[in-house]
């Protein structure tokens, strides 16, 4: 989820957007008129009579998934949900055709006529979530509770407790938390490696172990160097601008007056963007150990080494 998206995303983004064209297209044909798309689209005839009243209806069922498909093919990785959401109907509808070849009621030359429409452009969506999916590029939000939590115990095993806890508590709080969790992440313009010198410096501030050590291996997920992580976890940074990243996330987790002359820093050789990006992360990563030590779950620093 971190950083511009690359090729693959590209492509996802591509399948989801070309579906969501076709659904929207079909839609105004059938709305604005039935009559010639009953004659127009290959096999219809042989199914009855056109009926413009549930062509219409049809119609529709496509506009609203062209409309979903179009919102999520803006920001796939965000908005799978919606995109999964929209690719229901049509997969149902290509299903309906399988089981209509299955069972005799059309025959497979009709079947294969029909298909590409039916059931082939409707599977694209599946394929670029697919594609996202492998990939590890969606926001948290959506994926069904259980398995979001094994993935939090995968990435930190023995120190998701309070996931747990937040699972377990009314309200869907654990819902509420995994729309948050992106925000830790967001990374667009900033550089992988001055994004997590920030986002370590403010963890180390709340936290010397657990989840320092997961932030060090979403730095080393992203790209960053090991040795680079490793520096920072010692704290044997030389002077340079990821140190100034460093000292800036450390900074704004203290609440320290020097983070505005920090900050300018920053935003002069990179940019304002680049500012806002470090800023958020390094504000909102300290909510994970928060959490914690709230809830007194946080584990002694000595138990856990810093290096990854």
């Amino acid at each position: 989820m971190m950083g511009k998206p690359d090729v693959f995303d590209r492509v996802a983004q591509f399948l989801i957007a070309f579906v969501a064209i076709f659904a929207l297209a079909n839609s105004a044909f059938m709305l604005i008129d039935p009559i010639n798309w009953y004659f127009a689209v290959p096999n219809v005839r042989f199914t009855g009579p056109p009926n413009l009243h549930f062509i219409r209806d049809i119609g529709a069922a496509y506009l609203g998934c062209g409309v979903m498909l179009a919102y999520a093919a803006f920001y796939p990785s965000g908005r799978w949900l919606a995109a999964f959401s929209g690719s229901l109907w049509l997969i149902a509808h290509g299903l309906v055709h399988v089981w209509e070849v299955a069972v005799g009621i059309c025959g497979p030359g009709q079947f294969w006529s029909d298909s590409p429409a039916t059931v082939w452009i409707p599977l694209l969506v599946w394929v670029a979530l697919g594609i996202l999916f492998v990939r590890r590029r969606i926001t948290p939000a959506g994926l069904p509770k259980f398995a979001l939590l094994g993935a939090i115990d995968r990435m930190s095993p023995g120190e998701s407790a309070y996931c747990h806890e937040l699972a377990r508590a009314p309200g869907h709080a654990f819902e509420k938390f995994a729309n948050f969790m992106p925000v830790t992440m967001h990374r667009y313009e900033a550089p992988a490696d001055l994004f997590h010198m920030a986002r370590i410096g403010a963890t180390l501030v709340e936290d010397c172990g657990p989840c320092v050590l997961t932030a060090a291996k979403s730095a080393l997920d992203d790209g960053a160097p090991r040795a680079l992580v490793n520096a920072a976890l010692s704290g044997s940074l030389p002077e340079g601008e990821l140190r100034i990243a460093f000292d800036f996330g450390q900074a704004i987790a203290q609440q320290a007056d020097y983070s505005m002359a920090l900050g300018e820093e920053i935003e002069a050789s990179h940019g304002r963007v680049v500012r806002l990006e470090l800023a958020m992360t390094a504000a909102a990563v300290r909510t994970y150990p928060a959490v914690k030590r709230g809830l007194g779950l946080g584990k002694s620093c000595s138990l856990v080494p810093l290096r990854v």
